[in-house]
């Protein structure tokens, strides 16, 4: 049985401005990486020219795909960015609270 992918839940504490800033990349790159994805995937297709595949259609399909990369992102759908994100945030500097009294 195949299940619905769903978006990730968001954090319940407020992120701080550098870690909100490091989401947005990450959901960028993760943009990015299915954009180049689903473009090398058409790339592949083997379909001549036509005037129904012309300009016209080669940017409603860009312009498609860029919009379903974008979602795909802001919902985590692949995990790149969520991933991406992780890894980067352990060279953020702490925050003063998790500092603690030392």
């Amino acid at each position: 049985m195949i299940r619905p992918v769903t978006p990730t839940a968001a954090p319940s504490a407020p992120l701080s401005p550098e870690r909100a800033e490091l989401r947005k990349a990450a959901e960028g790159f993760e943009a990015i990486m299915v954009r180049r994805m689903l473009a090398t995937a058409r790339a592949a297709s083997f379909a001549e020219d036509t005037p129904l595949t012309g300009g016209g259609m080669k940017q409603f399909t860009a312009m498609r795909d860029e919009h379903l990369a974008e979602i795909a992102a802001k919902s985590g759908s692949f995990g790149f960015a969520r991933s991406i994100e992780a890894s980067l945030a352990q060279h953020l500097p702490a925050k003063p609270e998790e500092q603690g009294n030392s």
